[in-house]
């Protein structure tokens, strides 16, 4: 919460070109077609409409297959609560995307990025619902290096493609990491307190 407010503070009152513009420069200083490719389809693994097909199928599992039902409200909470917020965020903000050298079009604003806070919250709570069920170290080593590639590689993307400063990517990722720590933290209490009056 204290990094977002700080790219939130700097972005609204302070001149963050000075941070994002070289970024920028050397993100999209290696383009080619085989990033390009990348690029695009990290970009729409990210999208809403991957998203909600990922999503449908995680309730499915968790409600059918695995009667996680806590789980499964966990799961709807942070993704929600984390659109809900991208946009309220977005509305007050107001920011222009950048306008430098946009490979592909999207409209509406840019801070904070929508897919790197979609990104964040859906495979950080992916995560963290299988991390609780690998007793292995290496398998929970593998699933936490998958979830920050694709996370990362999906912010990486939005930069490549020119529709996103990367203020707006790590303020995304700030942003969801918040959310996705506070329901973490509020599920783990409830769970606690249930384990503790079901004892009793």
């Amino acid at each position: 919460m204290l990094v977002f407010g700080l790219i939130a503070a700097w972005v609204t009152l302070g001149d963050v070109s000075s941070f994002d513009s070289p970024i920028i420069n050397a993100v999209q200083s290696m383009e080619s077609p085989t990033l390009t490719a990348l690029a695009k389809m990290l970009s729409l693994v990210g999208s809403s409409k991957l998203a909600i097909g990922i999503s449908v199928l995680t309730i499915i599992l968790l409600y059918f297959l695995l009667k996680h039902r806590m789980e499964l409200l966990l799961f709807i909470w942070v993704g929600l609560g984390s659109q809900l917020l991208n946009s309220l965020m977005k509305q007050w903000f107001h920011r222009e995307r950048p306008n430098i050298h946009r490979i592909i079009q999207e409209v509406g604003y840019s801070f904070p990025s929508g897919h790197s806070m979609a990104a964040f919250s859906l495979y950080g709570v992916i995560a963290y619902l299988l991390w609780r069920h690998l007793p292995r170290r290496r398998e929970r080593a593998i699933l936490v290096i998958l979830a920050v590639l694709m996370t990362g590689g999906i912010g990486w993307s939005r930069i490549y493609l020119g529709v996103h400063y990367p203020s707006d990517v790590i303020g995304g990722y700030a942003a969801s990491g918040a959310w996705l720590m506070l329901s973490i933290g509020w599920f783990e209490s409830y769970r606690s307190r249930r384990k503790r009056t079901t004892a009793a």
